[in-house]
Formats: C-alpha cells, sequence, structure tokens
C-alpha cells in the first residue's frame, strides 16, 4: 500500500501596485476565505505571506501563530533576488502552510518566475492559483 500523496502548498502570486496595495489585497482575500479555508486540519492551518518591498509604515497583516509575514528586499526575484527567494521559500516549505502568498514589486520576469516555481523540487511541493492583481 502506498502513502498518499503529500499535500501541496497553495501559491498566490500578488501584483500591481505599491507594497500598501498588494498586502491590502492579501488581507481582504484572508477576510473573504477566512485563514483556514482548505486546511487539512483547521487547527493547525499555516498563511505564510512573502511581500517583497519595504512597509509603507503601517502594515495591514500582523504575524501570529497562524500567519507569517516575511519581507525582502526588493529586486527582480527572478534574477538577482533568486536566491533570497529560494532560500526563504526553503525555510517557509519546511513548516508544510496550507497557503502562501508572495507579493511581486515588478512583474517583468513574472512569467520566468511561474515557470522556476513549476520546476522541481517546488513543483512537487507547491500548487500555484490564479494571480492576485492589485
Amino acid at each position: 500500500m502506498s502513502a498518499p500523496p503529500a499535500r501541496r502548498t497553495a501559491l498566490t502570486l500578488v501584483t500591481g501596485g505599491p507594497a500598501a496595495q498588494r498586502e491590502a489585497a492579501i488581507a481582504a482575500r484572508l477576510a473573504q476565505a477566512g485563514p483556514q479555508a482548505g486546511a487539512a486540519d483547521p487547527l493547525r492551518a499555516l498563511v505564510v505571506v512573502v511581500l517583497e518591498g519595504l512597509p509603507s509604515g503601517q502594515t495591514l497583516l500582523s504575524p501570529s501563530d497562524s500567519l507569517h509575514v516575511h519581507r525582502i528586499a526588493p529586486g527582480c526575484l527572478c534574477c538577482t533576488g533568486n536566491l533570497v527567494l529560494r532560500v526563504t521559500l526553503n525555510r517557509i516549505l519546511r513548516l508544510r502552510p496550507e497557503l502562501l502568498f508572495i507579493g511581486l514589486a515588478a512583474t517583468d520576469h513574472l512569467d520566468q518566475l511561474r515557470s522556476w516555481l513549476q520546476e522541481p523540487p517546488y513543483d512537487q511541493l507547491l500548487e500555484l492559483t490564479a494571480d492576485l492583481r492589485t
């Protein structure tokens, strides 16, 4: 008897507008769906948000046991920020979150980033969902 396939983390890329707008769009999506939407075990659901860029001084997402927020310095996550994103993503995926949002400052290489996220090992760990545009 084989083990059931591992659950993949739902990943939503968030694009458009300044960092505050991307953060607001993520907060609205979480409020709409509830942070435990689709969780295998609602009491242990974990949502992780990775935001590219610096906060505007007022954050809408407050970290908690069920919501982790990471910030990455602005720069193309496909090119110059690839190593930082890879290290951050590897650390996050060890936690096995239910939902993952990555807020992008620029979409110049969005197709390359999406392609990279669909290659091994991330193809077995992530399930890309429709982008969230602000």
